[in-house]
């Protein structure tokens, strides 16, 4: 198997090169590829550049070349060497870099273009456009879906990390009405805690053992009755919010939805949303959740890459590659139109654009992805 891959891989730069050296008087699109193509994150970087090629089969233009360079990881003098080869090549287009924290160091390079897959700020900066599904995108879907539902009382749950002051700042900006923030513990054991705290458990608890004790002397029929409903429940009244936001992803997520259902949050009354997901399969598991809401991408079109990238491949990519799969899409459609790519003001158009993820606006130098609202029920992710 290693073999294999190891096949595929001198094929695909083989594939890449070569077309480097074919059509040269002509008018080409030459696109970088910033990936990290050795060490921890090599396998994300293949994935990148297979995706590129699946890209390339349906183009079908061989005037469109990509030349890939190997940027590493948190590696600066890589990346460096990696951008000033790709510029060496022609190339003032490039997709990357996929880390953000790289955003500075490309930045010098004024005169080439970056279209990275993070998902960091919606806004150009400078010569870097994130095509990533950013955090308004997610926002905007969730609220309008909310707003739909006829709630008005939502929690948004952050959790206590080193991301939690960005999204609060993030929050702030957003202006959203009728929202309450509340923070909670990645530890499990004191997450529940906070939950009970959020949800007025304690007393919602007693005022069931009141309630209780009212009938549990009387005999009459009807009393009898309203006992026996009663001790069917683990508490009585209502929480004060009709609608959470969990911001948050795998193990974690799943703390927070337990712990919501452990202090007997209403969910025929309360509605549970999340940030996109990726349409991940082990949440089918979370037995305690009857539904769950989250904005994501286009759904058959994501399954439709994943299966053809399989068979090709005989691998399942990286969630990322498809934003890569977009981009040179993307880039093909600035070049078709323009018959050049000169500028970042190039990707500045008031019509909105189709990819694969779904559609895109680039209005004001600000991407908004339009995502659909999916809702993970009976083991299935239902579009909703």
């Amino acid at each position: 198997m290693k073999n294999k891959f190891i096949i595929i891989i001198a094929y695909i730069l083989i594939f890449f090169n070569s077309n480097l050296l074919s059509n040269e008087n002509n008018s080409v699109l030459k696109v970088g590829l910033l990936a990290p193509l050795s060490g921890e994150y090599r396998d994300l970087g293949y994935s990148l550049l297979y995706s590129l090629q699946l890209a390339l089969n349906e183009i079908d233009d061989k005037n469109v070349h990509i030349i890939p360079r190997d940027s590493g990881f948190n590696d600066k003098k890589k990346l460096n060497n990696a951008v000033k080869e790709i510029k060496s090549k022609g190339a003032n287009i490039i997709i990357g870099p996929i880390n953000n924290e790289d955003f500075d160091e490309v930045k010098k390079f004024n005169d080439t273009i970056f279209i990275s897959p993070s998902n960091i700020n919606p806004e150009f900066q400078n010569n870097v456009i994130s095509i990533g599904i950013s955090f308004e995108s997610q926002m905007l879907a969730l609220t309008k879906f909310i707003k739909k539902q006829k709630k008005n009382k939502t929690i948004i749950l952050v959790p206590k990390n080193q991301y939690e002051n960005f999204i609060e700042n993030k929050l702030n900006k957003l202006d959203l009405k009728n929202y309450k923030i509340f923070k909670y513990s990645s530890d499990p054991k004191i997450l529940t805690g906070e939950i009970e705290i959020l949800t007025n458990y304690s007393q919602r608890k007693k005022n069931l053992e009141l309630r209780k004790k009212i009938f549990e002397d009387k005999e009459d029929e009807q009393s009898k009755r309203e006992l026996e409903r009663l001790e069917q429940k683990y508490t009585l009244g209502d929480v004060n919010f009709d609608s959470v936001i969990i911001i948050d992803f795998g193990d974690s997520l799943k703390s927070v939805l337990t712990s919501l259902v452990f202090t007997d949050v209403d969910q025929e009354k309360v509605l549970f949303t999340t940030l996109n997901q990726w349409f991940d399969e082990s949440i089918f598991y979370e037995n305690t959740v009857k539904s769950l809401h989250y904005p994501s991408i286009n759904y058959k079109e994501f399954k439709k890459y994943k299966d053809n990238y399989f068979k090709t491949f005989k691998n399942f990519p990286n969630e990322m590659t498809i934003l890569a799969y977009d981009a040179i899409g993307l880039i093909y459609y600035v070049w078709k139109k323009n018959k050049k790519i000169s500028s970042i003001n190039d990707f500045s158009f008031k019509r909105k654009i189709k990819g694969k993820i779904g559609t895109f606006s680039f209005e004001n130098k600000k991407i908004i992805q339009d995502l659909t609202i999916y809702k993970v029920k009976n083991k299935k992710f239902i579009k909703f």
